[in-house]
């Protein structure tokens, strides 16, 4: 009877076996998978989300500081943000024939995650707002492209408002 009291309990795993199997998943999921899998369906997300933030960001600095013109310089690699002074002789020149005040550091772009202008493909382009939150790329509806693995697009409507589609 004793040695059947003894079996009875030993069927099971013990809270250490299943501290160190729960452990050893986790460091596998952490540093093992992602290297298998592609990292740029990730990344085309990622990057829209990134740069819907960023042109929402500068068009409020825009609303903020009549002083000021926001240029956002897209390339092949990255993008950056460039503040000038404004231009008071023309409210919607952008930032033409302005000075500059400041260059933020380049972002770059990761994954093989590129941005081109739905109009045209290009992946080399700027685009100002002025005072009232207005770009100068005056394109209304799906203005911006993301390539990676999917494809995503970024509307910005004529009045300002930017959006993912």
């Amino acid at each position: 009877m004793r040695l059947n009291k003894l079996y009875k309990y030993s069927l099971g795993f013990s809270l250490i076996e299943l501290v160190t199997t729960i452990l050893i998943v986790g460091i596998i999921a952490v540093f093992v998978l992602p290297k298998l899998l592609p990292e740029s369906s990730y990344s085309a997300y990622t990057l829209r989300n990134e740069f819907i933030s960023e042109l929402r960001q500068v068009q409020i600095k825009a609303l903020n500081n009549s002083d000021r013109c926001y240029r956002i310089s897209v390339s092949s690699d990255g993008y950056q943000l460039t503040t000038y002074s404004h231009n008071i002789n023309n409210a919607f020149a952008g930032c033409i024939n302005a000075q500059l005040i400041r260059t933020d550091t380049k972002q770059d772009f990761s994954g093989g995650a590129i941005i081109e202008l739905a109009s045209n493909g290009s992946t080399s382009f700027s685009l100002d707002f002025d005072n009232l939150g207005r770009s100068t790329l005056g394109c209304s509806g799906t203005c911006f492209v993301i390539n990676a693995d999917e494809t995503l697009t970024i509307a910005m409507e004529s009045e300002g408002y930017v959006h993912a589609l």
